[in-house]
């Protein structure tokens, strides 16, 4: 069953650290938003490998986006 990385609230992706088949672990770094001039870590929910990416680096999202899924 996947896992979906959501956006906490709206903001800018500043970078994704992650591709398509990379493993991670449960709080390792998937991306960093940049949201109220702030830069807040994106972490993986449970650990897994990443079957999907949704968003890109300059993407503007709003909260609850799915930022990926993990596998």
């Amino acid at each position: 069953m996947a896992t979906e990385v959501t956006v906490p609230m709206v903001g800018k992706i500043i970078n994704v650290l992650v591709k398509v088949g990379d493993k991670v672990d449960e709080d390792d770094q998937i991306a960093t938003l940049e949201a109220m001039k702030m830069e807040m870590p994106i972490v993986a929910p449970s650990a897994g490998v990443v079957k999907e990416i949704f968003v890109s680096a300059g993407q503007e999202v709003e909260a609850d986006t799915v930022l990926a899924t993990l596998e």
